[in-house]
């Protein structure tokens, strides 16, 4: 043993062992925190709703710049529409939609029963 260990008294010995113990018993407590089910799930959630915000705000960026990038086709710098666009546009989207209306009622005509139970007589 060296000098300075020979020079304390049992008193600082015993004090130098009441502040190791007190400092073990600090960490192993804040181990047994961290080692906790519920420390480790609340952790995972923070990073799985961490990851979820940042994929969102991704998604959220990416759709804000799309639909501008639409509206910027159909709608000019000051606000007003750009009819050279809009009115081809909306004529398509009633020429769809008309078809589609006539598609479901022909659908309909040639066959009744698909909707309703029909029975047959005999």
């Amino acid at each position: 043993m060296s000098d300075a260990t020979d020079a304390r008294t049992p008193a600082q010995i015993e004090a130098d062992i009441k502040t190791r113990r007190a400092d073990l018993a600090d960490t192993l407590d804040e181990i047994g925190v961290r080692l906790h089910p519920s420390t480790i799930a609340g952790d995972a959630r923070a990073k799985v709703t961490s990851a979820v915000d940042q994929t969102a705000g991704r998604a959220f960026v990416a759709l804000n710049r799309a639909a501008n990038g639409v509206r910027a086709q159909f709608v000019t710098e000051e606000g007003s529409p750009r009819l050279e666009r809009v009115i081809p546009v909306a004529l398509l989207t009633v020429g769809l939609v008309g078809l589609c209306v006539t598609s479901a009622t022909k659908t309909k005509r040639r066959q009744p029963g698909l909707c309703a139970t029909t029975k047959r007589r005999r």
